[in-house]
């Protein structure tokens, strides 16, 4: 079975600390006929380890995390401006989409079949890092947003200074 590696970080007096887990990079991969796919072998360390996968509110792909990233979400709704109710239906929806999933052995995860759907993912894919979370996107979907995600990025590091 498979881990994902947390990054580690060691602060004043030697007490170690986890920090977020940060993933980097753009992977191409392919699902085979049973809607799986192998995890980047950088983002794994080969021990056993449960993810969980949802539909991405917003966009056509899907966030692979852990625990501890999808109770974020459920915080980030909390603490938003949104009506008590509106709060509980936008927590139920976004719980009801997301699924348990295991690494096998090789380091693939099988993904829902309704989620493949809808995240328009189907033979080549592109796993995208991402602070707490690895993407799947369809490599179609991927190239249609990359130009506005490169032109966001020159737009904050221009408003940033960098």
């Amino acid at each position: 079975m498979w881990r994902i590696r947390p990054l580690k970080t060691y602060e004043s007096m030697g007490q170690e600390s986890t920090k977020a887990t940060i993933y980097a990079g753009t992977f191409p991969r392919s699902l085979d006929a049973k809607k799986r796919v192998a995890i980047p072998s950088a983002w794994i360390t080969g021990e056993g380890d449960e993810f969980h996968v949802a539909p991405h509110p917003r966009e056509r792909m899907l966030m692979i995390m852990r625990e501890e990233e999808l109770g974020k979400w459920e915080q980030k709704f909390q603490e938003s401006r949104l009506a008590p109710q509106e709060k509980r239906r936008a927590i139920r929806a976004f719980y009801a989409s997301a699924r348990a999933v295991s690494a096998d052995k090789q380091g693939r995860i099988l993904l829902p079949e309704a989620h493949c759907e809808w995240a328009q993912l189907d033979g080549d894919v592109v796993f995208i890092g991402s602070p707490g979370r690895m993407e799947i996107w369809s490599v179609q979907n991927y190239q249609a947003n990359e130009p506005a995600d490169r032109s966001a990025l020159q737009a904050a590091a221009d408003e940033s200074g960098l």
